[in-house]
């Protein structure tokens, strides 16, 4: 069926534009575009994004290798490096302080009607791309390199079957859910 599903290009991006209004949709009712809750989870004071994140994590992880182990799903890790994390982390994370939003929030907020998302945000993700790109050439040989780690995954570095893993970090997830809400964050 997925493999029939592949091979429908029209359908994949049909199912990708829902899927992305769906998404939106959630962080708006979520409340996770508005920037005083951003400015609230980096201050520490409100954990509504990193609650909406990590019952997304728990969420994602458990289907997509559910899925995997059915056979209706095949992973394709994309090789990383520390040298690119560090870069993409501060290139983000500068942003995400500036503005108050990431990428997934800005387009939420500015289905939203919010113009500081719009001209801030999508500008500002528009011009950040285009630098990027003009000086990609240069940190690929240079930075973007550095600390190479491959296509690496947690289960294959530690020789374990997916699930070991994917239980006690489900579990250890929610745990900290629990004491989030319970504290009141």
């Amino acid at each position: 069926m997925l493999k029939t599903l592949h091979q429908k290009k029209g359908i994949q991006l049909g199912i990708g534009f829902g899927a992305g209004i769906l998404f939106g949709f959630l962080l708006q009712k979520g409340g996770v575009t508005t920037y005083d809750v951003i400015i609230g989870q980096l201050l520490l004071t409100y954990f509504t994004v990193v609650k909406i994140m990590l019952t997304a994590v728990v969420t994602g992880m458990i289907g997509v290798h559910l899925l995997r182990s059915l056979g209706l799903a095949e992973l394709h890790p994309k090789p990383g490096s520390f040298g690119s994390t560090a870069i993409g982390g501060l290139i983000f994370g500068a942003g995400f302080g500036i503005l108050g939003y990431c990428p997934g929030t800005v387009a939420g907020a500015v289905g939203q009607g919010s113009l500081d998302a719009l001209f801030g945000g999508v500008v500002g993700i528009l011009i950040g791309a285009g630098l990027f790109a003009a000086v990609y050439p240069k940190l690929e040989r240079s930075l973007l390199t550095k600390g190479d780690f491959g296509d690496s995954t947690w289960p294959r570095v530690l020789k374990v079957n997916p699930w070991v893993l994917i239980f006690p970090v489900a579990l250890g997830i929610t745990g900290l859910l629990f004491l989030l809400e319970r504290a009141g964050l």
